[in-house]
């Protein structure tokens, strides 16, 4: 894939109408609404800020949850949730998508940017049409969630073309949606220049390039609970890395592959020739592949288990696998240390725990420790790192999750392959 891009300073956006996707998928309270963590729109200030001083009008979108904007479908959905067809009102329906409006987010970017975002009551409606047709240049619009659009997650092209109808130029600036091929993302390119914001560039840049020509030895850190979900990042980085370390729940499935006992530890069954098949990959590679040697177990997944040391290869038919153990963890920051670059994607433990959480409090230690160019993949290892304290050590944390993973696996990014090239 090629990194690079052009991005909005490589093209003049003075007196333009800019359509600027951003990721403004909060989080946010269940029963007020309010956002509970509004880091996703203050990384989009930047961009939104210099587009502003150039003297653009920016006519932001971004997608919030999940809606169903098809009242049949969404009847359906709730059916098999177990709810009575019959208590299920399009008032309901209704009710559901305002839950999702991006109405609290025009307010908080209000505040940050110390101007008012003007919010329009549609995507590509009437109401979208008349604001963007009178924004004037220093002005800023605000689109209302564009999965109300029944074509968004389609990428349907009559959806992409009225959006881009909207404006003069595209500029994505959404990295946790590029890996989703949906109108708003990767569809209106097709009709408006397009060029990345500088959060996209910033990521490109960073993990493009730890990719492309890392300063070595390059260490990849995987954990997580799945084998399946990381086995295209495995294969990918056995070509790349010098030292692959595994940990978290897929650890298991490597033990039992090569004849370990691993109780009632996260096993997937059905990945465990793909287990061997990467062991003798790394071997043939001369990729040095780090396996837990030993494990702190548990009778139970639960907060309260007391923790147990067992050698990972013998871990008792009774007991879980839930955090790497001493030996694992002092093997682990060693290669951490001699590293030019780390890139980490996923938690080595139940660091949700207190009792299983040293291995990834560790780890995490040991980045913010080396002089390492450290990469935080996005997900759990961000929300990991900014819980331990650790994450203005880090050199990068990616604000994707999906899409850093998909990144990490060398796959072709639609919302990133969709923008001219530099």
């Amino acid at each position: 894939m090629n990194y690079n891009k052009k991005t909005v300073k490589d093209i003049d956006v003075k007196g333009k109408k800019v359509l600027l996707r951003c990721d403004f998928n909060v989080p946010q309270d269940k029963a007020t609404g309010a956002i509970t963590d509004d880091k996703r729109i203050r990384a989009a200030l930047p961009t939104i800020q210099y587009l502003l001083e150039q003297g653009a009008a920016v006519i932001a979108c971004s997608h919030l949850g999940k809606p169903e904007p098809n009242f049949e479908k969404w009847v359906k959905k709730q059916t098999e949730k177990g709810k009575d067809p019959a208590s299920l009102t399009e008032e309901k329906w209704k009710a559901s998508l305002e839950k999702l409006s991006l109405a609290p987010v025009a307010k908080r970017l209000s505040e940050l940017l110390g101007q008012e975002v003007i919010m329009a009551a549609d995507v590509v409606g009437s109401d979208a049409k008349a604001k963007a047709a009178a924004l004037q240049p220093g002005q800023i619009l605000l689109l209302e969630n564009t999965r109300f659009e029944k074509g968004e997650t389609k990428n349907d092209p009559e959806l992409a073309k009225a959006m881009a109808d909207l404006a003069d130029l595209y500029v994505s600036d959404a990295f946790g949606a590029v890996h989703r091929a949906h109108a708003s993302t990767a569809g209106v390119a097709a009709y408006l220049p397009a060029v990345s914001g500088f959060l996209i560039q910033k990521e490109l840049e960073i993990m493009g390039g730890a990719l492309a020509s890392p300063k070595r030895p390059l260490v990849a850190i995987l954990g997580g609970s799945k084998v399946s979900s990381k086995i295209g990042v495995i294969n990918n980085l056995l070509d790349i890395a010098d030292t692959i370390i595994i940990g978290g729940g897929m650890a298991y499935t490597f033990a039992k592959a090569q004849g370990g006992s691993v109780g009632k530890s996260l096993l997937e069954a059905d990945w465990l020739d793909y287990c061997n098949d990467m062991i003798a990959k790394a071997k043939e590679k001369g990729v040095k592949l780090l396996l837990p040697v030993d494990t702190m177990a548990a009778g139970e997944f639960s907060a309260d288990a007391e923790p147990v040391l067992c050698d990972t290869m013998a871990i008792p038919d009774d007991m879980m696998g839930m955090d790497i153990g001493p030996k694992t963890i002092q093997e682990y920051t060693q290669a951490v240390k001699g590293a030019g670059t780390v890139i980490w994607n996923g938690p080595m433990g139940v660091f949700e725990f207190p009792a299983f959480a040293e291995g990834t409090r560790a780890v995490a230690k040991a980045l913010a420790e080396t002089d390492a160019i450290t990469i935080i993949g996005g997900g759990d290892s961000a929300a990991a790192v900014a819980q331990l304290g650790y994450a203005d050590k880090m050199t990068h944390i990616s604000t994707g999750g999906g899409a850093s993973l998909e990144f990490l696996e060398g796959k072709e990014l639609p919302g990133v392959a969709c923008l001219l090239d530099a």
